[in-house]
């Protein structure tokens, strides 16, 4: 059984859905808020990434500078 959202469920309730009917589109909305959740934590995880590729590329380019300048 999955979780549920009280103010989804109330809210459909009043707008005068089935009690099935609400408490099933309060577990979807739960499912959804979830997978949302878990999508935050990989998008920070991308941005650490980026963010490091980013630091590297931009050395890379100041080592093939400074070499340039050298010679």
């Amino acid at each position: 059984m999955s979780t549920m959202i009280v103010e989804v469920y109330e809210a459909f309730k009043d707008a005068g859905a089935s009690e099935e009917k609400a408490s099933k589109a309060a577990q979807a909305m739960a499912d959804y808020d979830s997978r949302f959740a878990r999508m935050e934590g990989s998008i920070e995880s991308l941005r650490w990434m980026v963010g490091i590729g980013i630091a590297l590329n931009m050395a890379i380019l100041g080592l093939i500078v400074n070499t340039i300048i050298r010679s």
